[in-house]
């Protein structure tokens, strides 16, 4: 049976009660819940995640720096970069931490390729990494999308964000999810001209697909196993 997706657009959200309302959300869901995603953009924010092990804070006062509790470590959220928060039951969706992260990272990079981007993730660093180059470098890595997640009881809340276009400048202030000189990049710089609004909704789409693929695929492997 297809599990219900709802779709909530919350428009522009203070990171930290939005955090606590996604808390309470999966503390209070009961097994017939429907799962949810949530897509939001915040004010200026650095969220600092669970992993705060060696973790280069940001010198600035402009810009609050929150304790959540996502996997991960620092990174930065602003005005322009979609982020779509994934309020799901794993176990009721066939998925497991792993293949959720492969769902996300394959959604993105989909996206992407749809605009002539092509992006690629990695086993070691979660998230959605492209090539760019400047005038006086060769082609680096930048990481263009981050993942960060909470599972509680088999249920996953906290999603991914994807930056479109925003002030990239507040990135340099941290070692963007820990990792240092780490390159950070959006989709208007790589040529892409479609608006957050545009991209959100694309995002939006692709990720109710997959999230469907992936639920009929598991649920046809079952009923083979039963053949």
């Amino acid at each position: 049976m297809q599990q219900a997706l709802i779709i909530r657009r919350l428009g522009l959200t203070e990171f930290q009660s939005t955090c606590q309302a996604m808390q309470r959300f999966n503390a209070e869901r009961k097994p017939d819940t429907p799962d949810e995603l949530w897509l939001t953009e915040h004010p200026p924010v650095y969220s600092l995640g669970l992993n705060r092990r060696q973790v280069r804070l940001p010198q600035r006062d402009d810009i609050p720096t929150v304790l959540t509790d996502r996997g991960g470590k620092i990174t930065y959220h602003g005005p322009g970069q979609v982020i779509v928060y994934v309020l799901i039951d794993l176990a009721r969706r066939h998925l497991n931490i792993r293949s959720l992260v492969n769902v996300l990272e394959n959604t993105v990079i989909e996206l992407l390729a749809e605009h002539g981007i092509n992006a690629t993730s990695r086993k070691d660093a979660p998230g959605v990494y492209v090539q760019i180059t400047d005038t006086q470098t060769d082609a680096q890595e930048a990481k263009i999308a981050s993942l960060g997640l909470r599972i509680k009881n088999d249920r996953c809340y906290h999603g991914l964000s994807l930056n479109v276009d925003m002030d990239l400048s507040p990135f340099e202030a941290i070692d963007p999810c820990g990792y240092a000189n780490l390159k950070v990049t959006q989709t208007k710089d790589l040529g892409i001209t479609a608006s957050v609004q545009t991209i959100a909704e694309q995002l939006l789409q692709k990720l109710s697909a997959n999230f469907k693929h992936r639920q009929q695929s598991a649920m046809t492997n079952e009923t083979k196993k039963h053949d």
